[in-house]
């Protein structure tokens, strides 16, 4: 009883003391300085950062199908090229000379096949002999479109529309099949690339917000996520994401290196403050709040509950409301009751 009645004199004697000091100049030093923050609803974002960089869907690096000495290299870098478009050729004057023999020889055939059939037709000869005119002739006929495949393979095209990046061959060259000979790539159809580890892949999905900043370009740009893997790598525990390049977004380049920072947590409508404003005590976690009293402000603490934290701030979901002044400089100075002065 006595203790009770003790603290509640003491209150009484703290708020008057509080009173007193505002007219007592000899007391301003006791008033605390500080800075707030107005507590409103905000949306929180949890963002995990990765190293990233940009891709080309038509990034392409093309070689020969056969092997010979080139004879011709018809475009040079920084060309505009077409599907389809030939950008060297490979010796074949063996190839056409096996082509004009089978020609010379399917000519005769189809001929031969000609008038057999017609005597088929007027029940004129044997089968046998019609057959055979038949059979030669489809038989050169594939032989024919075999040695055009082959001649087609001497001839180096780009199988996208695009620009000629690279040029790696040069006439008189001795190529084989895999040999690196041009590199073309379309720049309007870019993507930047990463890899997350794999415990994020329940919370990284399509569509998740993305802020993506370009080092070398100092160059920012919002977007969301165009693709979330769905399969784990086994050899690094990792699932790729993708975002589309869009031409409103810049001009960017294969291999440019970038930061993507995803959105893997969402709140809205919660309070967000500094986390170093967030305390602990034995009753749990709390900030200070400025609070009108008589005229003066008076530093009261409040029990909050705090979420995930991010870039230096704390999502708060319980213990605020809107409009609470929330002391974000000087709390460090100040206890339950001061007097501030914001």
């Amino acid at each position: 009883m006595l203790k009770q009645q003790q603290k509640e004199l003491a209150e009484k004697i703290r708020g008057l003391e509080k009173e007193l000091a505002v007219f007592d100049t000899t007391a301003k030093d006791k008033i605390k300085v500080v800075s707030v923050t107005p507590a409103f609803p905000d949306t929180f974002y949890h963002y995990i950062e990765i190293q990233a960089k940009v891709e080309g869907d038509q990034d392409v690096v093309l070689s020969a199908e056969t092997a010979g000495n080139v004879t011709s290299v018809l475009v040079k870098s920084g060309d505009k090229v077409t599907k389809g478009q030939v950008l060297a050729t490979i010796d074949d004057r063996i190839i056409r000379q096996n082509m004009s023999e089978v020609e010379s020889q399917l000519e005769l055939a189809r001929t031969m096949y000609k008038r057999q059939k017609n005597l088929w037709d007027q029940q004129i000869g044997s089968e046998i002999q019609y057959l055979n005119a038949k059979t030669q002739k489809e038989s050169l006929e594939k032989r024919m479109s075999t040695v055009r495949e082959q001649w087609e393979l001497t001839r180096i095209k780009s199988p996208i529309n695009g620009t000629v990046d690279d040029v790696r061959i040069k006439e008189g060259q001795t190529l084989s099949p895999g040999i690196p000979a041009f590199r073309v790539v379309n720049l309007s159809e870019l993507k930047v690339r990463g890899e997350i580890a794999d415990s994020y892949i329940s919370s990284v999905k399509h569509g998740n917000e993305v802020i993506i900043f370009f080092p070398d370009e100092k160059k920012e740009i919002k977007s969301k996520l165009d693709y979330s893997g769905l399969a784990i790598n086994p050899l690094n525990r990792t699932f790729n994401v993708e975002v589309r390049l869009e031409p409103k977004d810049g001009i960017f380049h294969p291999n440019q290196v970038a930061v993507m920072k995803i959105a893997d947590y969402t709140a809205p409508n919660v309070f967000v403050v500094p986390v170093e404003a967030v305390q602990k005590s034995t009753e749990g976690e709390f900030v200070y709040v400025a609070t009108l009293e008589k005229s003066m402000y008076v530093a009261r603490r409040k029990i909050v509950t705090s979420g995930k934290i991010y870039n230096g701030l704390t999502e708060i979901t319980d213990g605020l409301k809107e409009g609470d002044k929330v002391i974000t400089t000087g709390f460090q100075n100040v206890v339950e009751g001061d007097i501030i002065r914001i």
